[in-house]
């Protein structure tokens, strides 16, 4: 299979890998057991499962669900390097197992929660540090003064997950704030800055691979360029820009190139064209009237998800899945989605792509302080969606979504 990281473009402009950070707040998740513990509380011995060896162990590792990892790096000191140094993840990546997390941010929290569909689990990460995003933005005498340090936490965040880490942007006192968080070190660290900042843009991942392009700048202009992120190396590069300019569009992985769709390049041109970025031509190319019809008032960033490889989003106005059709560039309903219409006024609607499932996740802020549904289908052909309900929790406010798998 050819690693789509090695077809990644020569850079116009470069930063310098960085080390990898102090955590903001490691906390692996530890519990009790038998055997004397270290400082840092996890058990003193240095082997894996010493009976069947060193290897038959990372076998048996790697098909534990990876839920389980936070407690298997407290076993011992192998175990811990073992989880945090990523070598069970890149091993995992070679043999081509993959587990699909879907992440969460509600405003009603600080933390991100995410939910493994496989396992039936919910898993919450440590508190973002919102006193140290201030810090970093060198305005913490400032916010001491006049703000708290919650407005982070109730700002409007733009995400992405990619390889091992979640990567969150906002803005802070008209300052961009990148922070990663690394599901080998439970903990939070401040992320390497794009090169050119940006919000309201596209984003997708394809393994330990991300894309971002358009958006505007701190001064709202919009913008064409486009970055790639590595997240082996901690790196962006700046890729070729864009044909178009656009702000508010969104962005997906399918059939190995990226595709930016919709959008607007100003508050009067709204754009229903796309645009696809092949990473072996380096090049981009303008597909027309491939986002028409997607936008309603409740939204100008299109809905768009990828699952098994096919394009779906879902339509506002007649509260249906569509499916796109490449050959034709057209989009061709296949049936309605979870939940009757007239309750759509009382919810807000996520939707997202998590492995070969589709999840679309409504949040009822009216239900006694707030109620999140997620409803899971997995394509098949091009029949009418069979949406099922596979959990619910109390929650206020998803602000944000995005999947990681690894």
């Amino acid at each position: 299979m050819t690693n789509l990281l090695e077809l990644s473009t020569k850079p116009v402009k470069k930063q310098q890998v960085q080390p990898e950070p102090e955590p903001v707040n490691a906390s692996l998740d530890r519990q009790t057991g038998n055997g004397s513990k270290d400082i840092s509380g996890c058990f003193d011995s240095d082997s894996l499962i010493g009976p069947i060896g060193r290897d038959n162990s990372i076998v048996c590792l790697l098909r534990c669900s990876r839920s389980e990892y936070g407690s298997l790096a407290c076993l011992n000191r192998s175990f811990r390097s073992l989880i945090q140094g990523g070598e069970l993840y890149r091993l995992r990546r070679q043999l081509g197992i993959v587990e699909h997390w879907v992440y969460f941010y509600c405003e009603d929290a600080n933390n991100w929660d995410a939910y493994d569909p496989k396992e039936k689990r919910w898993i919450t990460t440590p508190p973002m540090p919102n006193d140290l995003c201030f810090k970093c933005a060198g305005k913490e005498q400032e916010v001491a003064q006049n703000m708290p340090s919650e407005c982070f936490k109730f700002s409007r965040k733009e995400s992405l997950a990619v390889g091992t880490e979640l990567l969150v942007f906002d803005e802070v006192f008209e300052e961009q704030i990148g922070l990663r968080y690394s599901i080998l070190s439970n903990s939070w660290t401040f992320g390497v800055q794009m090169n050119q900042p940006r919000y309201h843009f596209a984003s997708a991942s394809l393994g330990q691979m991300a894309i971002v392009a358009g958006g505007v700048d701190k001064f709202d202009n919009v913008l064409n360029s486009a970055e790639l992120y590595n997240s082996d190396t901690r790196c962006w590069v700046t890729i070729p820009s864009m044909n178009k300019a656009r702000s508010m569009c969104s962005g997906v992985f399918m059939d190995g190139k990226f595709y930016v769709v919709g959008g607007e390049s100003s508050d009067d041109d709204i754009l229903s064209c796309g645009e696809e970025y092949d990473l072996e031509k380096q090049s981009w190319r303008v597909i027309p009237n491939m986002a028409a019809g997607l936008y309603s008032e409740e939204s100008f960033s299109p809905l768009v998800a990828v699952a098994r490889n096919e394009l779906f989003t879902t339509d506002y106005l007649e509260w249906v899945l569509k499916k796109y059709d490449k050959k034709s560039n057209v989009w061709v309903t296949l049936g309605p989605m979870p939940l009757k219409r007239e309750l759509a006024q009382w919810c807000n609607l996520a939707f997202c792509a998590c492995g070969d499932r589709l999840l679309t996740i409504y949040d009822f802020r009216a239900y006694y302080g707030g109620l999140i549904e997620i409803y899971s289908w997995v394509p098949d052909n091009d029949g009418p969606p069979q949406w099922n309900i596979i959990t619910e929790r109390d929650g206020i406010a998803v602000q944000s979504c995005t999947a990681m798998g690894c």
